[in-house]
């Protein structure tokens, strides 16, 4: 994964970057890549919801069908004079999920499960394709990247329950398996970015 952290470099852009955008990623249930991203410095607000299909306003349980062409989403909305997009793709890729499980992640199956990059606008969309071509490039991982890299059509917020799971329930056995490691590999490979205390969806 050392290579992953070279890369960063390469997507700086000259210009002042404006305060405050949003990014939106999928990498499995929402509950972990949440609670990655919560934890990282500069990151201003994370909801977990649904992003990617053609159904307005999906429920959980229209997502959970595998029907409806929607994701399990975090919409991360961070101040870009603190941390970089680009920056926020090394964390997605080295510590949120893994991008070589395709219409799954660990034990949940389903393309609701998939790994996805919604883009924003045409910047993003060339950083994307820029980074994932660089991992490719370098064989950083031992089997293909199969993330997909699409224009966001809309993202709806994932219902109550959903949000800060982990910070809600750091006991629930899914959490405590699945979730707490990403959080962990988080601290360790990035410690100059990790913030102890969780950011919920409901700060400002």
């Amino acid at each position: 994964m050392t290579v992953l952290l070279a890369f960063i470099a390469a997507f700086a852009t000259s210009a002042p970057p404006r305060a405050q955008q949003t990014a939106v990623f999928a990498g499995g249930c929402f509950w972990g890549v949440e609670a990655v991203f919560e934890h990282v410095k500069g990151v201003i607000r994370v909801t977990s919801g649904y992003a990617g299909g053609s159904m307005p306003a999906p429920s959980y349980e229209d997502v959970s069908t595998g029907r409806t062409g929607h994701a399990e989403s975090v919409e991360i909305v961070f101040d870009a004079q603190q941390i970089s997009y680009g920056k926020l793709l090394q964390i997605f890729f080295s510590v949120a999920h893994d991008p070589t499980q395709l219409n799954r992640q660990g034990p949940d199956e389903g393309p609701q499960y998939r790994s996805a990059i919604f883009y924003m606008n045409p910047q993003q969309q060339r950083e994307a394709t820029a980074y994932v071509a660089q991992l490719a490039k370098a064989g950083t991982f031992a089997r293909p990247i199969v993330t997909e890299i699409a224009a966001l059509r809309a993202f709806y917020p994932a219902e109550e329950y959903h949000q800060d799971f982990a910070e809600r329930h750091p006991l629930h056995p899914y959490i405590v398996i699945h979730d707490r490691p990403k959080v962990e590999r988080l601290k360790k490979m990035f410690p100059e970015l990790y913030r102890a205390e969780g950011r919920t969806s409901a700060e400002e």
